[in-house]
């Protein structure tokens, strides 16, 4: 009597049917449970524990747990249900709800695959490589366990796809910053920023959110050959803001303007008097040009290039040479420094320094002896 009461209780469930079923063992392939409404127990196998490959039943649920399931088969005393049935029912009307609306959620990556990344939503999301971020990345091993934001960008239901994208969240959240940035900053402002990456014409550094060109020209008080010499991706530097090109979202930045000048403090460095060494950068009609620090040049008038008359600089000197020089004015504020080459040598001896002139009393006058002759002619 008792069996016939079993089989019209099982007999009543029908494949499709929708129940819910309390854990009551977890084996290693399969999971027991005791179904609401049935005096049958059921059996979920592990395949259909849950939309992703899992290792071992434990993994998707504990004793304990209640569950809604489908029944997926009917046997005389047993029922065949599954979960990851029910799950992915109900996750594709959420899926294409966030799909339609563009929400972006959060979810963790359950595994690291071959292309890209896998997260469970109830069905099986799948997030290409090219997808993970706004960068490359090498090795997506990290990921496994994280919680990260995605949005959906493909789905197809009768195909079972669901694509993900962490990716495109970034680069909205970043759109978002990179406006921000740009209504607020002013022309002046001076700020920290990192340097992303380097070109032949300078640096681009972020500044919140949003990139800044350094030109070369503006790395350096002192003439710069390539930018790495200056500076390296990665490094944090202060930046003035020398203008903002809202519409074509441009910001053109300076490390150079937010340093000392070359010619700070150039009086203590280079009191009148003092002796420095430098560098021949130009000649010119009237003198030479010489570097004495990093970004400073001095002026040596051809009259203070040498003792001796020259008709050109280029007759002494030449470009790139190396000379000592004599500080004989300088104007900070002008940003002016007089020198001299010619105070440095020696004098050299002249042929009329070693002349005398004639007394002016020889002992005798022209009158005195034209008188003599006088006399003589007299007579």
């Amino acid at each position: 009597m008792v069996e016939d009461m079993n089989q019209v209780e099982v007999n009543n469930l029908e494949v499709g049917d929708k129940v819910k079923g309390t854990v009551t063992k977890v084996e290693e392939k399969q999971v027991l449970v005791d179904v609401e409404d049935s005096k049958v127990d059921g059996i979920i196998p592990i395949s259909e524990l849950s939309s992703l490959h899992i290792e071992k039943a434990s993994d998707a649920c504990q004793e304990g747990d209640v569950l809604d399931l489908i029944v997926t088969k009917v046997e005389e005393e047993l029922l065949v249900l599954s979960k990851r049935k029910v799950d992915a029912e109900k996750a594709w009307d959420e899926m294409q709800g966030r799909f339609e609306s563009g929400e972006v959620f959060e979810a963790e990556v359950k595994d690291v695959v071959k292309g890209g990344l896998v997260v469970d939503l109830g069905v099986r999301g799948f997030v290409p490589a090219s997808l993970v971020e706004d960068h490359y990345v090498e090795d997506f091993s990290d990921y496994k366990g994280k919680t990260l934001t995605f949005k959906i960008v493909e789905l197809e239901k009768d195909k079972n796809r669901l694509i993900l994208s962490h990716r495109a969240v970034v680069e909205e959240q970043k759109e978002e910053q990179k406006k921000e940035v740009l209504d607020k900053i002013q022309t002046g402002e001076v700020l920290e920023g990192t340097v992303q990456r380097l070109t032949d014409f300078g640096a681009f550094v972020d500044i919140g959110g949003v990139d800044g060109l350094v030109h070369i020209s503006q790395l350096s008080h002192e003439h710069v050959e390539k930018p790495s010499d200056v500076v390296s991706e990665g490094q944090k530097v202060n930046v003035k803001v020398l203008s903002v090109d809202r519409d074509n979202e441009r910001i053109s930045l300076s490390i150079k303007e937010t340093l000392p000048g070359p010619w700070n403090d150039i009086s203590s460095k280079a009191p009148k008097g003092e002796v420095l060494e430098g560098e021949v950068k130009r000649l010119v009609s009237y003198g030479a040009f010489v570097e004495v620090f990093p970004g400073v040049e001095g002026l040596v008038h051809i009259s203070q290039i040498s003792h001796k008359h020259i008709g050109t600089p280029h007759e002494v000197l030449e470009e790139g040479q190396t000379v000592k020089v004599k500080v004989l004015d300088v104007n900070e504020g002008e940003q002016r420094l007089s020198l001299s080459i010619k105070e440095l040598e020696e004098k050299p001896a002249d042929d009329y320094d070693n002349y005398e002139m004639p007394e002016e009393n020889t002992g005798f006058q022209l009158g005195d002896m034209i008188g003599d002759k006088l006399k003589n002619f007299k007579k």
